[in-house]
């Protein structure tokens, strides 16, 4: 008995299901994929702004405590105070100049770029003292 050739056979995309991505669908792995990115991406765009928003603040502080020290300079005959704590005490601020990641605003006195001035400066996010991205 002579055989019969198959017969082609057709297969819908729904009927042929193999693999990974056979399983849960070309169409949901991509959008699986898309909204992955898209969550990095907000993530990534989220701890950019929180970095930003940190340097806006302590920007902000560095110049309220610049402002206090000229106040206290001016009362004190051009006299630097010692420490920031002597501007709390003598009511130039309400409290300790810290930076947007909680350690305290570093003064010298005399400036170094101003002899007669002063400098106002935070270590930054790292929190190395001269630091690569300190604020001034």
């Amino acid at each position: 008995m002579a055989r019969r050739p198959a017969e082609p056979r057709v297969f819908f995309p729904w009927e042929k299901r193999r693999g990974l991505f056979g399983a849960i669908g070309r169409t949901r792995a991509r959008m699986v994929a898309l909204l992955v990115a898209a969550l990095a991406l907000l993530v990534v765009v989220h701890r950019r702004e929180e970095h930003a928003a940190a340097v806006r603040a302590t920007r902000a502080t560095l110049t309220t405590a610049g402002r206090a020290i000229s106040s206290y300079r001016a009362d004190h005959g051009g006299a630097c105070p010692r420490a920031l704590r002597d501007l709390l005490v003598g009511g130039y601020v309400r409290d300790e100049p810290v930076d947007a990641w909680g350690r305290p605003v570093r003064l010298v006195c005399p400036g170094r770029r101003d002899p007669l001035g002063f400098d106002v400066s935070s270590d930054g996010p790292d929190g190395l003292a001269g630091g690569l991205d300190r604020l001034e």
